[in-house]
């Protein structure tokens, strides 16, 4: 008998993590993951979109519109940003970053600083925003592939 053959792809594993911890988000409209990936592929470190450790999600608010200090924005932690610090470990240089939605500027700038080299994401729904070309164009600038996933079809279920 030879070795299964229907295995995921590393892609699939690593993007898999990434929606999978998305899924811990308690944002009410948008849930990103991000899974940090040594060149080893090893996992090095993992994040989801929330607020920083000690502000309680019944404490600040969730809602999109409204005065800025009424609103999520000023409070989120995005899943790239928790990702890198969340390593606890030497360096990130050379890793590949899978996100569910492609980052936006300041967690570029992030991305960039801790030396990731590669971007991976699965939606890129700000395309075209002053942000989404920012960032672009800082990874552009500063040597960071980014690419979009690319599907192949597959459905994982996991019973938990």
């Amino acid at each position: 008998m030879g070795k299964r053959e229907d295995y995921i792809r590393w892609d699939e594993y690593f993007m898999g993590i990434s929606k999978l911890a998305g899924m811990r988000s308690k944002d009410p409209n948008t849930q990103v993951g991000a899974c940090i990936v040594g060149e080893d592929n090893k996992i090095l470190s993992i994040g989801y979109n929330g607020f920083p450790n000690g502000c309680s999600d019944e404490d600040y608010p969730w809602e999109r519109d409204g005065d800025m200090l009424d609103t999520k924005y000023a409070y989120v932690t995005h899943s790239e940003l928790n990702a890198i610090l969340n390593f606890r470990g030497g360096s990130l240089a050379g890793s590949k970053l899978y996100v569910s939605l492609f980052p936006c500027n300041e967690c570029a700038k992030a991305i960039i600083q801790c030396g990731i080299k590669t971007v991976i994401y699965d939606s890129d729904k700000y395309a075209g925003t002053p942000g989404n070309i920012a960032a672009k164009r800082m990874f552009d600038s500063a040597g960071v592939t980014y690419k979009k996933y690319e599907h192949t079809g597959r459905t994982l279920n996991i019973d938990v």
